[in-house]
């Protein structure tokens, strides 16, 4: 006898950072529930991240709508079903009104509770929080070969770069990934004779034409503004190291498995810090709260990253690649600081685990969280 089907509804974050980050859910779902058929919602921007998920039946992206109203329209679309479960990651009211078995809404954290890793966060609504799900992405035999098409007319060590961010107050100057690019890439650098891989949107270009000129054309493969995000996921899997701003394309960087350096400044790294063991989060002398103080809707249109010299991340990237030279090396907990002053965080999943307050077996729907809290948060 055929086992029977067990319906998900995974409704997944607006923000490209956050789909991301939360995506591990659903590879730990699938390898615990093998007859289970996935219908993903998601946001037009971050849908691409899902199509190649196996045992998919449905992927709906979800376009915002004034008053709401793309919430009814998504419940018109998935009312007619009884759902073995409905994850929603936006912690909106809809699960209610759906028949469902079972439901994990996210919650907003209750007042006084210390903030943890987004990834920490968002194990918590399926109560794996002890054992959080790295964030994860499924590719297909087309997606990979997209990407090998991309990188077949060269060969070389791959830097990859995303100068730009979705706020110009958490954007590192395009001209100092300039400096770090041509030093890093130098003959008498870690990676001579390598090759430079720009991502970002289409919207990206302007940041990218400075870091664009540092290496001759036979070696950049400029990926700006021509591939969607699963293409980008999948170059970065020939990343032998990527720097960039905190951003979704960091995040995507991270679940690679890539050597990852993230810049912060207004964002806080005890959130959003890229996850795994080959991961560091670098900024300035000044602490997120100080940037909370001077801007505290973290709104203004000006750069907040000066204070980040480029001979820091030069050096932290540096030792990053020395310490993931070799296949299976452990890296340290702690990046040593590049010079006095920089904050290089250890790796977040040695992050102590804060326990989740027990709760009834149906979580219940917190607030609608379609909307940004604030733009410092992770995104494209």
């Amino acid at each position: 006898m055929a086992t029977a089907r067990f319906p998900v509804l995974f409704i997944t974050a607006s923000r490209v950072g956050d789909a991301v980050l939360t995506s591990g859910l659903i590879r730990r779902l699938s390898d615990e529930i093998p007859h289970a058929r996935f219908t993903v919602v998601a946001a037009p921007l971050t849908a691409p991240l899902f199509r190649d998920l196996p045992n998919l039946d449905r992927l709906i992206p979800l376009e915002k709508e004034k008053a709401s109203l793309h919430w009814f329209k998504l419940w018109r679309m998935v009312r007619g079903r009884r759902w073995g479960l409905i994850v929603d990651m936006r912690g909106s009211a809809l699960s209610r009104f759906l028949n469902a078995r079972r439901r994990a809404v996210r919650k907003s954290l209750p007042p006084g509770m210390e903030p943890v890793h987004k990834v920490i966060e968002a194990a918590r609504v399926l109560r794996v929080e002890d054992e959080p799900p790295a964030p994860f992405l499924y590719t297909s035999a087309e997606t990979e070969a997209a990407a090998l098409a991309m990188l077949a007319s060269g060969q070389g060590p791959i830097l990859a770069m995303a100068p730009a961010a979705n706020w110009v107050g958490k954007t590192w100057p395009a001209e100092r990934f300039a400096v770090v690019a041509a030093e890093l890439l130098a003959q008498s650098g870690p990676l001579p004779n390598g090759r430079l891989l720009l991502l970002g949107g289409p919207s990206d270009r302007f940041a990218a034409e400075a870091v664009r000129r540092v290496i001759p054309r036979a070696r950049l493969i400029d990926a700006v503004g021509k591939v969607d995000l699963l293409t980008a996921y999948a170059l970065l899997k020939h990343a032998r190291l990527f720097i960039g701003n905190d951003s979704g394309l960091m995040h995507l960087s991270a679940a690679a498995g890539a050597p990852t350096l993230g810049l912060f400044g207004p964002s806080d790294e005890r959130l959003y810090a890229p996850w795994g063991r080959k991961t560091r989060a670098l900024r300035g002398p000044r602490e997120f709260e100080v940037f909370k103080r001077i801007d505290p809707q973290l709104n203004q249109v000006v750069c907040h990253m000066f204070d980040l010299p480029t001979a820091w991340v030069t050096a932290a990237a540096r030792k990053l690649l020395a310490e993931t030279e070799e296949d299976g090396l452990e890296a340290p907990a702690v990046l040593p600081e590049p010079s006095e002053g920089a904050i290089v965080l250890p790796l977040p999943e040695r992050q102590a685990v804060l326990e989740a307050p027990a709760e009834a077996d149906a979580i219940e729907p917190g607030s609608d969280m379609d909307e940004p809290s604030a733009p410092a948060s992770s995104s494209s």
